[in-house]
């Protein structure tokens, strides 16, 4: 039977939809707003109307160059990257009903990094043909963590344990690499390591945007199966999820972003982990978390990649930014989910 319009509990809902559109609608506006701040402000102030005359196309002295070459790649490149990390990263940690199923913990961006660096520094590779090779390398090892970790055709907390135990041994084979490597090819490898939208360019954008389009479209119209899993699987099987199927679809999606995004910025440390427990923090814990956490990974790069270009010493890579924001959070989150429920 459906709810009356006028009932109370329709009038609840009706509120409680209206507040999660709201909130999609201002973390939306955040993400516009830093996007603007980033193409107007830095070591020289370029008005708005000439960001916009820019980014129409006209040739505007002085500005051109600034906004249409140097910011606006690396604009682009934040936010899609961020979007990236923030909606794969939430996808693990609530199929999986743990905050620290991220991919920066068990493992999947480790071993695109591992894979990216040999290419440099032993392959001595550089532009696309790394950023397929990471690609590969962040699927193949996802797979062997997810096998791994099957065991009468579930897999959750051992995953999740699994996949530590692989990023260890990846953590040491790219320190092994690294220490062998000649000092030229070190220092590629590192700054790549970082992760940084430093040099970015547009056609970069391409791979990033084709992944949001096909996996990103995906997981969203799986948002129904994730909120089941979301509250463990016999009650997701309860309620008509498939859900192994649905594991299969949402890892490979997930992965997908992540890999992607890894291979054009290197791996942005914590982007993928924090997106997710920020935006339930925000959105509460009704709703799917999707969208939101795609938002604020937007937001952390962008807002990381600005402070470290400008408001911090020096000129930090966006990674060493966010990793700092993120180390401390993740001790946090480790001794809250020792002591309360472990779900987002």
């Amino acid at each position: 039977m459906s709810l009356a319009a006028g009932s109370p509990l329709g009038a609840i809902r009706r509120r409680a939809r209206q507040r999660r559109a709201g909130l999609r609608l201002a973390l939306a506006l955040i993400v516009a707003v830093a996007f603007t701040a980033t193409l107007m402000f830095g070591q020289s102030y370029v008005p708005l109307a000439d960001v916009a005359r820019v980014l129409l196309g006209e040739t505007v002295a002085g500005a051109g160059f600034t906004v249409g070459t140097l910011r606006l790649p690396r604009a682009v490149l934040s936010v899609l990257a961020g979007m990236s990390f923030g909606l794969g990263g939430v996808a693990f940690q609530i199929m999986l009903r743990n905050p620290l199923a991220s991919p920066d913990i068990i493992g999947i961006s480790s071993g695109a990094s591992a894979a990216a660096v040999f290419s440099i520094v032993v392959l001595s590779m550089s532009g696309p043909a790394v950023s397929l090779i990471a690609v590969l390398a962040g699927l193949a090892v996802s797979l062997a963590i997810y096998l791994l970790s099957i065991r009468g055709g579930q897999a959750g907390t051992r995953l999740i344990l699994v996949g530590i135990g692989v990023s260890a041994m990846v953590q040491s084979f790219i320190a092994y690499v690294l220490l062998r490597a000649p000092d030229w090819s070190r220092q590629d490898a590192i700054r790549w390591l970082t992760g940084s939208v430093n040099g970015a360019r547009l056609d970069q954008a391409l791979p990033l945007l084709l992944a949001l389009a096909v996996f990103g479209a995906i997981l969203l119209s799986r948002a129904r199966d994730l909120e089941a899993l979301r509250l463990g699987e016999d009650t997701a099987a309860a309620l008509g999820t498939r859900v192994a199927a649905s594991r299969i679809v949402i890892i490979v999606c997930a992965v997908g972003m992540i890999a992607v995004a890894t291979a054009v910025t290197g791996p942005i440390a914590f982007v993928s982990f924090l997106s997710g427990p920020i935006a339930a923090r925000i959105a509460g814990a009704n709703g799917s978390l999707l969208l939101p956490s795609a938002l604020v990974g937007a937001i952390l790069v962008l807002a990381g990649d600005f402070c470290g270009q400008f408001l911090l010493p020096g000129r930090l890579p966006v990674g060493i930014v966010t990793g700092a924001l993120g180390a401390p959070y993740l001790i946090y989150l480790i001794i809250r989910v020792n002591r309360t429920d472990r779900s987002l």
